[in-house]
């Protein structure tokens, strides 16, 4: 008879993974990078625990979109004060802030759930191709 593995928390490893986003789809990697954070890539997956990998994103601003959404993709956010919705387009995030488009995009993949704030911690997202944690991904 066989036994189902549950992971403990004790059990947990952490790996570190480096994603270079430049001219890759927005969604596409957005859903690998989840996958890594969540550590379904792992045989060792338990839904309960947090069990996922860090993830360090670099060029950030050389990710690429499909067909016209620079200018028609709108992220929308509110105030909270009457006729304080505010939006902006996605060309004007990527001159910004680029590293808010993987951001977004990856939260919004995560579950919803108490897990996904801890998840996040675990993201490292950089614009430009230099990031400080090269000494982690080399033990890898």
């Amino acid at each position: 008879m066989q036994k189902t593995y549950t992971q403990k928390t004790a059990d947990i490893e952490r790996t570190w993974h480096l994603v270079d986003v430049e001219d890759q789809i927005l969604g596409r990697i957005s859903t690998q990078i989840a996958t890594k954070l969540i550590g379904k890539h792992k045989p060792t997956y338990t839904p309960h625990i947090d069990a996922g990998d860090y993830v360090v994103v670099i060029n950030a601003a050389k990710v690429a979109v499909s067909a016209d959404k620079e200018q028609t993709k709108i992220y929308y956010h509110n105030t909270g004060f009457p006729g304080g919705l505010r939006q902006k387009t996605l060309g004007q995030i990527r001159t910004t802030h680029p590293e808010r488009l993987i951001e977004m995009a990856v939260v919004n993949m995560l579950p919803k759930n108490k897990l996904r704030s801890n998840r996040m911690v675990r993201l490292k997202v950089f614009a430009g191709a230099e990031h400080p944690y090269q000494a982690q991904i080399k033990k890898a």
